[in-house]
């Protein structure tokens, strides 16, 4: 029984977890409210960086999801707090769509790069002049490292290969801010009052999502949906506390086995 208490807080990913791009994730809707009528926290915690906070509810509340945008922790906003703690005026590598999230800050004469998934602006002029900063001593700030994610028409390339050729070229380490950062989760964590052995982790990810929120001390659900393929399981160690085929699938063990 002293397990059913513990848990008191469940952090959910959403692309590729509850929907892909404007399609939901059979029966999400439905799990997520059976979820919500339980005596537990739930935050939304996403990488998705080519829209802004205000666009994915929008999104979201079109497929009929039941959230609030202060349930919803980005790694944008992750992206904007650092900048913001180091006075820093970046050079902003994210989709137009995106930009809104960084409103007010200053960004002439970058001495800052900050990289999220940018498909209209990966060509070869930005991301040289984006070398070049980094080159002269600007921090390289990755929203997040994701090597691919699932888009309608299949598996696409994230930012982190883009990252990461910023990194070889310059010879420099870029911070990431995103997840599988402890950071990233210990953030929400910290904003709900309750410590990483009591809460739960869903996502699609096994690296980014599941491997990281259980290096944070959370348990990981991975779901196979959205960009999982075969075999993700074995990517991590430890492996997931537990794989589900779908998020529907993954409430019903939470409210059986952990609520």
């Amino acid at each position: 029984m002293s397990g059913r208490r513990a848990l008191r807080a469940v952090l959910v990913d959403l692309s590729g977890t509850l929907h892909i791009e404007d399609t939901a994730v059979a029966g999400a809707q439905e799990a997520l409210s059976r979820l919500r009528q339980a005596a537990v926290a739930v935050r939304f915690v996403t990488n998705t960086t080519k829209e802004c906070k205000r666009n994915l509810l929008e999104r979201l509340r079109r497929l009929n999801f039941d959230l609030q945008e202060e349930e919803i922790f980005t790694s944008l906003s992750a992206a904007r707090r650092l900048v913001e703690q180091n006075h820093q005026r970046p050079l902003l590598l994210v989709e137009d769509s995106a930009l809104e999230d960084f409103a007010g800050l200053d960004t002439s004469n970058p001495n800052a790069v900050v990289v999220g998934l940018a498909p209209q602006h990966f060509n070869y002029q930005t991301l040289n002049t984006a070398f070049r900063l980094v080159l002269e001593g600007a921090p390289l700030v990755a929203v997040h490292k994701a090597r691919y994610y699932q888009r309608g028409d299949g598996l696409a390339l994230g930012p982190g290969p883009f990252v990461t050729a910023l990194e070889y070229a310059s010879g420099r380490s870029a911070v990431v801010v995103g997840k599988p950062q402890e950071t990233f989760f210990t953030q929400v964590l910290s904003e709900l009052g309750c410590s990483p052995g009591e809460a739960v982790m869903i996502g699609d990810d096994a690296r980014d999502d599941v491997g990281g929120a259980q290096n944070a001390g959370m348990r990981g659900i991975l779901v196979r949906t959205g960009k999982y393929r075969v075999g993700d399981e074995s990517k991590i160690s430890p492996g997931p506390y537990l794989t589900c085929d779908s998020f529907p699938d993954a409430v019903d063990h939470l409210l059986k086995d952990l609520l």
